[in-house]
């Protein structure tokens, strides 16, 4: 597995990492079981970054994390915290930030995290330095190594990487949005800070097996959360419209090269865009979370290929979300 340093990080981390939110809530049923050997055969195929954080499944997931973590420890882990409480500016001071980390700390089993991310907090949050004191002083008393965030738009994400100890930006990045290739990769490139895409395969539509007729469980949030009744639209087939999506996904269908999956394609997008640290697709059995990690392991896409992507964008996506994050 490729492997990339983030020099802000001072460590490196596979290309292809794993996310962890399906293995907590949100969407459907994942059992314990099928969670386990979900990080297990990410690990064995050479991802050493998983990405969680305290409100998946009210902890379920860290809970998860940290009893692979006790049984191999070979992975970096990185958290978020913010999203259990009231989503004011106010409820973001060092008092809290300690209680989650206590917690958090319980929940994967270790004494120190190592990397803690603000997650997707109100906008005011980036910008208050009181924020940034108290998440450097939870790194000088050893209860985080670094720190970063996670953000719903661009200009949050510039906002973060002008903190000096900002070590890493989540973001939303896939074929579908488009939007953080323009200035946040360069910027982050330019400060040395990491760039961790989520959502890569727009909440599964890119992995090209959902039709106009896919029904999705009640408590997954493509059913409950299709027009941002939960959290954030942009997190849900990244915003956009599920039937545009569809249309998307038919034209990408014809720029995958022989011997790939559309998901497979999807993730090798990521990874070709200069600035990306690591993509962590989610998995709900072993098998996905191997067929993920392949990715890694395909040669760069030809340029046709990217300029397809590019088309479809800008013709079917760009006036949909292009300036809504």
């Amino acid at each position: 597995m490729e492997k990339r340093k983030i020099a802000r990080l001072g460590r490196e981390v596979s290309v292809v990492g794993l996310g962890c939110w399906q293995l907590g809530a949100d969407w459907g049923e994942v059992d314990e079981n099928d969670a386990l050997g979900v990080l297990h055969a990410a690990a064995d195929n050479g991802v050493t970054f998983f990405d969680t954080a305290d409100v998946y499944g009210d902890g379920r997931s860290e809970r998860l994390v940290g009893r692979f973590l006790a049984e191999r420890g070979d992975v970096f882990v990185a958290t978020k915290m913010g999203r259990r409480v009231e989503q004011v500016p106010e409820n973001y001071v060092a008092e809290n930030f300690r209680e989650w980390n206590d917690r958090s700390r319980r929940n994967l089993g270790v004494d120190t995290l190592d990397l803690v991310q603000l997650h997707c907090p109100p906008t005011p949050v980036y910008s208050s330095d009181a924020v940034y004191d108290a998440l450097d002083a939870m790194v000088e008393e050893g209860r985080i190594k670094a720190y970063g965030v996670s953000v719903e738009t661009a200009d949050e994400a510039l906002t973060a990487l002008a903190r000096p100890q900002v070590a890493s930006v989540q973001i939303i990045l896939n074929c579908l949005r488009l939007k953080p290739l323009e200035r946040v990769l360069p910027a982050a490139t330019q400060a040395g800070a990491g760039i961790i895409a989520r959502v890569p395969l727009a909440s599964g539509l890119l992995s090209g097996r959902y039709t106009a007729d896919t029904e999705f469980a009640e408590n997954d949030h493509r059913n409950f959360n299709r027009h941002g009744e939960a959290f954030d639209v942009g997190e849900t087939f990244s915003g956009v419209p599920y039937e545009v999506g569809l249309q998307a996904v038919e034209r990408l269908r014809g720029l995958v090269p022989s011997g790939q999956t559309l998901a497979q394609f999807a993730l090798r997008w990521i990874i070709d865009q200069p600035g990306v640290s690591t993509v962590i697709p989610g998995a709900r059995n072993a098998e996905q979370a191997s067929a993920n990690t392949a990715a890694a392991a395909l040669p760069p896409l030809p340029e046709e290929a990217l300029a397809g992507v590019r088309e479809t964008y800008d013709e079917l996506i760009r006036p949909l979300v292009h300036d809504r994050w």
